[in-house]
């Protein structure tokens, strides 16, 4: 979850972190000779938290939710992986066992490589030991962010508001508004927020009411940012709705029920 001002800078220290972004090209040969890489389809669980570390997962494209679960079944989002983050870097590093379970929201490529293959190529390309231990810092950045979402937000209506205007933030700039897919489940969005799917309804139900949102059979039209912006509250900020009037709709974003209870963003 990323939510707030200082998560927009989290965001931008993590973009700067992807881990082959700043390879040289005999680093990129190096590591492609090193990976195995696989196309997963939605749904796909990648390794399971409690499970002996056997390498780590590189997302290439598409996006992951990691989560951990407790033996009563009830089970916490603790991020959304997106494209450039290293999964079960901690395990692999530590030696230890996986502290979460990675499964795939959407159809991903993962380069996958074995942990002594891993450790050796940190140990040869220092640029690459630093790339890892910056995104090893950005995991616990994100995990202070949702501690202090979970346990100092007031208000489960503005986490709410919050995660709309944050997933609609990694979405694409158009002259018709904001495009975006979200692929979680009311269920999955209450995990990810510390919330019930009920309360995710409900709250989804009062924006539609209040004209912020607009629903259309399986499709959520986004027409009021600043409102939510203002829910949210002062130190949440969008880069979509800088400017913006705070009595002013910014229509366009539109989020689309896939099967009972989940949500993505498209466009007409």
């Amino acid at each position: 979850m990323r939510l707030g001002q200082a998560n927009n800078a989290w965001r931008e220290h993590f973009s700067a972190s992807n881990f082959l972004r700043t390879f040289s090209p005999e680093m990129v040969g190096v590591f492609d000779s090193i990976k195995v890489t696989t196309t997963y389809p939605t749904g796909a669980t990648l390794f399971v938290e409690g499970q002996e570390s056997h390498g780590v997962f590189v997302l290439v494209s598409g996006r992951a939710k990691i989560s951990m679960g407790s033996a009563s079944g009830k089970v916490i989002i603790l991020r959304i992986a997106r494209p450039g983050e290293i999964m079960g870097l901690h395990a692999a590093v530590s030696h230890t066992f996986f502290q979460a379970t990675a499964e795939t929201i959407e159809p991903c490529q993962v380069s996958f490589v074995r942990r002594d293959d891993f450790l050796r190529f940190l140990h040869g390309y220092p640029q690459a030991a630093l790339e890892a231990a910056k995104q090893l810092s950005a995991s616990y950045q994100e995990a202070c962010l949702q501690l202090r979402a979970l346990g100092l937000c007031d208000s489960a209506r503005k986490r709410v508001a919050r995660f709309v205007l944050d997933w609609v933030e990694t979405g694409e700039q158009r002259e018709d508004g904001i495009r975006a897919t979200l692929t979680l489940t009311h269920e999955e969005i209450g995990q990810l927020i510390g919330t019930s799917r009920e309360t995710i309804t409900r709250a989804l139900g009062e924006f539609k009411n209040r004209r912020w949102i607009a629903i259309k059979g399986t499709s959520l039209l986004v027409k009021n940012f600043a409102a939510l912006q203002k829910l949210a509250g002062d130190d949440m900020h969008s880069s979509w709705t800088s400017g913006v009037p705070e009595d002013s709709e910014v229509a366009g974003a539109y989020v689309t029920t896939r099967g009972s209870g989940s949500i993505g963003v498209k466009y007409p």
